[in-house]
């Protein structure tokens, strides 16, 4: 069980340090909007800000956002303590592991989501200052959450009689996204993958 425990730290801590790096340096050195192309057109880093849930989505404006936020911190309490039972139950290390890149991401987005509107400036038109003297660009749980990871692998146009999107552009893969973002999808991938040996362990 002991090591498990440490092997679940570890995914946690490593995440958090990966994601929180790369977003500092992106808010600290980019102006939103600004990219860097890394491997051709296919992949891109876009600094990009998040106000809402995924792809951007908000509801109820600054109530909402603390109230999306809120909920994301007893989402993450939640997986936490689902996390120490499965390490009591000896679960397979590999759903351990699963659930600790869930956790993860979602730790890393809410670090955003609570603390960057505090501690950065706007990166509109500007790159962000670190704890700025004049204070953040908004308030407690008022954060943005960073995305920069982008890979439009495919581009081309939809044909004219394709529905609801005739003629316009098509984009594969078009959303915006992060390191937590990926931990979460990864995690979520291998339990999805392999539910039926996870279940078969919880019932």
């Amino acid at each position: 069980m002991k090591s498990i425990t440490i092997k679940s730290i570890i995914v946690i801590l490593l995440v958090l340090i990966i994601d929180q790096t790369v977003k500092i340096w992106i808010k600290t050195h980019m102006i939103l909007g600004q990219e860097y192309k890394i491997l051709g057109d296919w992949f891109i880093i876009h600094f990009t800000e998040n106000n809402g849930m995924a792809f951007g989505i908000e509801f109820w404006g600054k109530n909402g956002k603390i109230l999306l936020t809120l909920f994301r911190i007893v989402a993450v309490t939640g997986i936490g303590w689902y996390l120490k039972i499965l390490i009591k139950q000896k679960a397979p290390k590999m759903v351990v592991i699963s659930i600790s890149l869930i956790m993860a991401g979602a730790l890393g987005n809410i670090l955003d989501s609570v603390f960057y509107g505090v501690i950065f400036d706007e990166s509109f038109y500007q790159v962000a200052q670190f704890m700025p003297n004049d204070g953040g660009y908004s308030t407690w749980l008022q954060g943005r959450v960073v995305d920069m990871l982008y890979f439009p692998i495919l581009k081309g146009h939809y044909p004219s009689w394709f529905p609801f999107w005739a003629n316009q552009d098509f984009i594969f893969f078009r959303p915006v996204f992060n390191i937590a973002d990926s931990a979460i999808t990864i995690g979520v991938a291998y339990i999805l993958l392999f539910e039926r040996s996870f279940f078969k362990h919880i019932e």
